[in-house]
């Protein structure tokens, strides 16, 4: 079964309608119990960074993320569930991150031919094609993004794919039971239900 977390904000119906779709098992997770029978879950999200810390502190979610990753079980993270597993962010200073990854996270600076935030189809181009999630899924797939944020790991050997807006950016990363992107795969269409899939078939395995 799937966990999808529930923190009060995101983008859970589309999620949860994706999983669905694949036939997938599914749980909406609110509270620490309801993880059990859980072999996976997944953090979406949707707005600002500092509100989502906030609410995952509130509903005391924040140890469970950490305690869960640190037990290897897998967990994926989208958008906002990517860029919360780092340090800090530039929207919202002073206001620490899960910091499961070293890092932060910056805003566009791009010339006024391109909008920020970001809105739309993009390309990604697999970093590492050894990742298990991306199995199938050709290189410079095109996936549906909006931000106006993006993650600068530390670590270059965790970016496992970039997208180009302006500046080569990350926009996946993956690091032992840990996979997350900036795009969307729920409304990416086929390419993105492949992801979701690879990612249940992939976190099954452990």
């Amino acid at each position: 079964m799937i966990g999808v977390i529930d923190y009060g904000m995101g983008n859970l119906g589309s999620v949860v309608n994706a999983l669905r779709y694949l036939e997938e098992d599914i749980r909406l997770i609110s509270k620490h119990e309801e993880l059990d029978h859980c072999h996976s879950v997944i953090v979406p999200g949707v707005g600002a960074f500092g509100d989502c810390m906030s609410n995952l502190k509130e509903r005391g979610f924040i140890d469970l993320i950490q305690q869960w990753i640190d037990s290897g079980k897998p967990l994926m993270g989208i958008c906002l569930g990517l860029q919360i597993l780092f340090s800090g962010s530039e929207e919202s200073d002073g206001v620490e991150g899960l910091s499961i990854f070293d890092g932060t996270v910056k805003k566009f600076e791009v010339s006024s031919e391109r909008k920020v935030p970001q809105i739309g189809w993009n390309r990604m181009q697999i970093m590492n094609s050894e990742c298990p999630v991306f199995e199938g899924i050709e290189n410079h797939s095109y996936f549906y993004l909006v931000h106006s944020y993006y993650v600068v790991p530390n670590n270059q050997n965790l970016i496992a794919g970039k997208t180009s807006y302006g500046v080569d950016y990350c926009s996946c990363v993956w690091k032992d039971n840990v996979f997350a992107t900036q795009f969307h795969p729920e409304k990416s269409q086929d390419v993105g239900l492949k992801m979701l899939k690879n990612f249940a078939t992939w976190s099954a395995g452990f």
